[in-house]
């Protein structure tokens, strides 16, 4: 399979820098038709609308919806024939087991896995604890990030990546002028979310690793996503978008007994 069609989604919208930055690294060699949220769409998930609206914008269409929508629209009608689909680059890291269910850039990767379609989400870490959504970002600075990308999609078909994963999860350094090397991670299992009752009849969340995300303090080994990032590397997981079922004799037995007077 040859890789000539692009669509290119994100959840930070359509006029996001690090989207820019991945349109003008593919663009030259690949047709890339952008189909992205209107507006900032981040941590949604895969959530998904009814229907949406729809308006042509200069790198391809701009949607009213979620990034999830945007693939469905992209794949279903507006680019049915992209052999790839690329989200991101998305302005802050998608770590861990527990960010990829909320992620609104893994999201979009994940729902065209069902279209049979491969597909690569590539985030920037962005160093400086809870404030690092506020920073300004220039589009050099996702240099790491769009070249781990382009060399996915120029050689990882070839290379048989993707017959076994369904979609690679990238997630990248913030670019220093000196090349980052790439490193095959797994995800981070650390969870540490909290909440707290404020008083005032909220309850507040916590997620204290950005507290952590220091070469000293980061809790996870060498191997996973997080580490990875930590240590100047490009992270790189090769990841299954369906469900898989766990084999469980204790489940089978109870279901065998189900109806019956004593099950236990």
């Amino acid at each position: 399979m040859n890789v000539d069609r692009i669509l290119l989604t994100n959840d930070d919208g359509v006029d996001a820098v690090g989207l820019r930055a991945m349109y003008e690294a593919l663009s030259d060699e690949y047709e890339v038709t952008v189909v992205a949220p209107t507006a900032d769409r981040s941590s949604i998930g895969r959530a998904l609308s009814h229907e949406v609206d729809v308006a042509e914008h200069e790198l391809g269409y701009a949607v009213e919806g979620t990034p999830v929508d945007c693939v469905i629209a992209g794949l279903g009608t507006l680019v049915p024939d992209a052999d790839a689909v690329v989200a991101g680059c998305n302005k802050g890291a998608n770590l861990g087991e527990y960010v990829l269910g909320r992620s609104g850039t893994v999201s979009a990767a994940v729902e065209a896995t069902f279209f049979d379609v491969p597909a690569i989400a590539t985030s920037l870490y962005v160093p400086g604890g809870d404030d690092w959504w506020a920073r300004e970002l220039d589009p050099g600075r996702f240099d790491h990030a769009t070249s781990a990308t382009r060399f996915l999609v120029d050689h990882g078909i070839d290379a048989g990546v993707f017959d076994r994963a369904e979609y690679l999860n990238v997630n990248a350094p913030p670019a220093d002028g000196e090349q980052a090397s790439m490193r095959a991670t797994r995800p981070s299992t650390w969870y540490g979310m909290g909440a707290e009752r404020n008083g005032d009849g909220e309850v507040v969340f916590h997620d204290p690793i950005w507290d952590r995300m220091t070469p000293e303090d980061v809790p996870d080994p060498v191997g996973t996503d997080r580490r990875a990032v930590v240590d100047g590397e490009v992270s790189v997981s090769a990841l299954t978008a369906p469900h898989s079922v766990a084999s469980d004799a204790a489940l089978g037995g109870l279901v065998d007994v189900y109806g019956t007077e004593n099950p236990v």
